[in-house]
């Protein structure tokens, strides 16, 4: 083990309490996510969403275009046909398409169509409760628990969601496949299994694979492997929250890393680390893990080593949970002054003047992670965006495209995912305002008017369906009469998400 508890990590960079420059340019994260690549090895398995029909047709009119490639929002016109768009801005034909038999017509009135949301830090199986009691759940509640996170997850307007652990070893896996083929609502998922731990290493016993040792690590990857995920998550340092086992600690070896990262490679897979503490950023950059979570505590050597390799990782912070620990803990029996004593507050100001950092070296750091914690709930994803703009210096442009385009440069599917292009998948909301001038429109599910995955509509109210009449029209063969509101029937999640 590596001791890496530091009074004051050596860095260079300026501390939380001196703000970053005003930036009002061209997103900044655009050629970063664009270079971000992995070898053609580690590509996931090419997983498909059943039940589009290929002669659907849907037709978006007059919407403001936010299409995630770097390109300001532009007004104009979307087709849809089977699981893909087929025009973006100029749809041909338009008129003749308006009164087709068959094609599904939105009328935008000039709000906003985006791409579907990523989370590149996921756990759908998480009980928003308390995780000592996951690995005593039964499996069938279980598994009906993550099928409903699973579809909130697409309810708050998330289109692909990447795995960071399951709380039982097939939970991830079985509702990927249940999502991929139709059988319930769900975004894009890349599956995990359970995170591995040394003994005396984990942070949640009852829902942590163990192993010591290289050689049982390896055993350990490859029975995960067996069960079908598509990433492998190691936790190598420690949480505060435990007050036992340090966010400073890392608790792999060099000779464990190396091991880890051979043989998921071998196997085609991707990794992604708990990774907190200083010397667990080094090891994670050193031996090619992919997907590196935390990193609170990343000094100089870690910073460099990053910028250095930043073609081979990305970053998922997971700030969410850092801020609600220390600021809404304590309705649910953990006080600030605790979170404070156990190093909260440090850890808080550490992260946010590193990625304020990674983000200046134009190192891909992207949103998402440890939601379905009690005071970090299911349906408040959204929630890091805000972060992003309001912490780390990202422009609302920017959160966003790390958010869509980022992610979906972490699915390695840049191609097909995470924008507004003809031939790419057609997953995206339709927001009632501009989330450019207001990034925390997008944690109010009111107004995801519009939700599409594959194709298809998971989320539309009534009024989409009826457009109002118009004075006149059909010689006057409609009854104008006042605009009516409809309700849009919201699941459980989604009105619990609101509380919040």
């Amino acid at each position: 083990m590596a001791p890496a508890r530091l009074e004051e990590p050596p860095v260079s960079w300026p501390a939380v309490d001196v703000e970053p420059e005003p930036y009002q340019g061209p997103p900044r994260n655009v050629e970063p996510i664009s270079q971000i690549a992995w070898d053609s090895s580690l590509q996931p398995k090419k997983y498909s969403i059943f039940g589009t029909h290929p002669e659907s047709k849907i037709l978006f009119l007059d919407v403001n275009i936010l299409d995630s490639t770097g390109r300001g929002p532009y007004r104009g016109d979307v087709l849809i046909e089977g699981e893909r768009f087929a025009a973006v801005g100029h749809v041909p034909d338009v008129e003749q398409l308006k009164h087709q038999a068959g094609v599904r017509v939105f009328n935008g009135r000039g709000r906003t169509l985006m791409s579907g949301l990523g989370d590149g830090h996921t756990h759908f199986s998480w009980n928003g409760g308390d995780l000592d009691q996951l690995g005593t759940l039964g499996v069938e509640e279980h598994t009906l628990l993550t099928m409903r996170s699973a579809q909130c997850f697409l309810d708050s307007g998330y289109t692909m969601c990447f795995g960071a652990a399951s709380a039982k070893e097939r939970l991830d896996v079985v509702i990927r496949d249940a999502i991929n083929a139709g059988d319930i609502p769900g975004p894009r998922y890349l599956a995990n299994g359970k995170e591995m731990a040394r003994r005396g290493g984990e942070l949640v016993g009852g829902i942590t694979a163990f192993a010591n040792g290289p050689d049982e690590m390896r055993e350990v990857i490859r029975h995960h492997v067996g069960l079908g995920v598509d990433n492998v998550k190691l936790s190598i340092s420690g949480e505060e929250i435990t007050e036992i086992r340090s966010a400073q600690d890392c608790y792999f070896s060099d000779e464990e890393m190396a091991a880890c990262v051979d043989e998921a490679h071998k196997h085609g897979k991707r990794l992604c680390t708990h990774a907190r503490a200083r010397d667990s950023v080094i090891l994670s950059v050193k031996h090619g893990v992919e997907a590196i979570y935390h990193a609170s505590y990343v000094d100089n050597v870690g910073m460099d080593m990053l910028e250095t390799a930043k073609t081979k990782h990305v970053v998922v912070p997971a700030l969410n949970w850092l801020i609600c620990t220390l600021h809404e803990a304590e309705a649910f029996g953990y006080p600030q002054a605790v979170a404070e004593k156990v190093g909260y507050k440090r850890e808080l100001e550490a992260a946010i003047a590193g990625l304020r950092e990674m983000h200046r070296r134009n190192i891909v750091v992207l949103p998402g992670g440890d939601y379905g914690f009690a005071w970090t709930p299911h349906g408040t994803y959204a929630r890091d965006l805000e972060h992003f703009v309001t912490l780390l210096g990202f422009t609302e442009h920017e959160a966003i495209i790390a958010a869509t385009a980022g992610v979906a440069a972490q699915f390695m599917q840049s191609h097909e995912l995470g924008k507004v292009k003809p031939g790419y998948y057609a997953d995206c909301i339709l927001v009632d305002g501009n989330p450019l001038e207001d990034i925390k429109i997008l944690q109010d599910h009111d107004k995801l008017n519009i939700i599409c995955i594959n194709g298809r509509v998971h989320k539309a109210g009534r009024k989409e369906y009826v457009p109002p009449p118009i004075a006149g029209q059909d010689k006057n063969a409609h009854v104008i009469v006042p605009d009516q509101e409809y309700p849009t029937v919201a699941k459980v999640m989604q009105i619990h998400a609101k509380l919040y």
